[in-house]
């Protein structure tokens, strides 16, 4: 199932992806088809109501089948509790930006006010030129816990999404914390929608990731070469914390990137992006100017 969310009246809805009866790809707004169900995404996992999420999909009445085209598509859990990042968890990566290999995750957060979804566009930021592009596979919480082991943790992962993390380098490293260079307002992007773990393989392993940057393939790489996988990120962040239905786990991304290249190749105003991972699909963001 590819549950996501959407903007209606200004505020944000549930949705699921579905291909109704005639074989139109729709979305269907839950809003309309299930009443009854918690409005939020969070709400909803934490009560375990996905089996009924689908059923609703299945049943849902002509009403509740909306074009995609027509829909504003925000990210899938607009405001998540925790954003947490994984860096420097490729080999690759980390030997192009000339890290050394780690031997513990790397995490820092980003905030929600720092990414946009697939319908919005990326903000280059005025006060810097080294925007960079950044693929990432994201697991999506589902069932909450602190002191998760390895070997629980994907029981607490609902599903996986993908991420544009874009980066503002220059101000990412002005010092050894990256959380600046990480939170410029809608820099980043997630979606288009939250694939649920059944229909792919176990922590989201062995899936091509990529990113296109005005059609050019520039990052072309695979979930096999995480240093860290899914579950070892699950059972160390909830080491520190308690993680809650909702919150998203970014895993960092593949060799590729801008600041790695000679010359450095950044995003800027008027370029597309897009990020694309086997089995979930693919999201794209135009790049505009920040104004004012």
């Amino acid at each position: 199932m590819k549950i996501l969310s959407f903007e209606k009246d200004g505020l944000p809805v549930c949705g699921v992806h579905h291909s109704n009866a005639a074989g139109q790809d729709v979305v269907v707004d839950l809003s309309l088809a299930a009443p009854d169900l918690p409005g939020t995404w969070p709400e909803i996992l934490g009560a375990l109501l996905l089996s009924k999420v689908e059923a609703a999909a299945q049943s849902a009445p002509a009403a509740a089948q909306l074009a995609t085209a027509d829909l504003k598509i925000l990210p899938p859990i607009p405001d998540p509790r925790k954003i947490l990042c994984a860096g420097l968890n490729y080999h690759d990566h980390a030997k192009e930006v000339g890290a050394d290999i780690p031997t513990h995750p790397v995490f820092f957060t980003r905030y929600p006010a720092s990414v946009v979804g697939a319908s919005e566009a990326l903000v280059c930021p005025s006060v810097s030129e080294q925007f960079d592009f950044e693929a990432e596979l994201v697991a999506v919480i589902g069932k909450g816990g602190r002191h998760i082991s390895v070997d629980d943790a994907l029981g607490h992962v609902v599903g996986y999404t993908a991420m544009n993390e874009g980066s503002v380098r220059d101000f990412q490293f002005k010092s050894t914390q990256w959380i600046l260079g990480k939170n410029f307002d809608r820099s980043g992007s997630v979606g288009p929608h939250i694939v649920t773990a059944d229909e792919l393989p176990p922590g989201g392993a062995g899936l091509r990731i990529m990113t296109r940057l005005n059609g050019e393939t520039v990052q072309d790489s695979n979930t096999d070469e995480l240093i860290f996988d899914v579950a070892t990120l699950v059972h160390h962040a909830s080491t520190a914390m308690t993680l809650e239905p909702g919150d998203l786990i970014a895993t960092g991304t593949p060799p590729g990137v801008g600041v790695g290249r000679k010359p450095p190749l950044w995003m800027k105003p008027g370029d597309s992006c897009e990020i694309e991972i086997e089995g979930i699909g693919c999201i794209s963001n135009r790049v505009v100017a920040e104004s004012g």
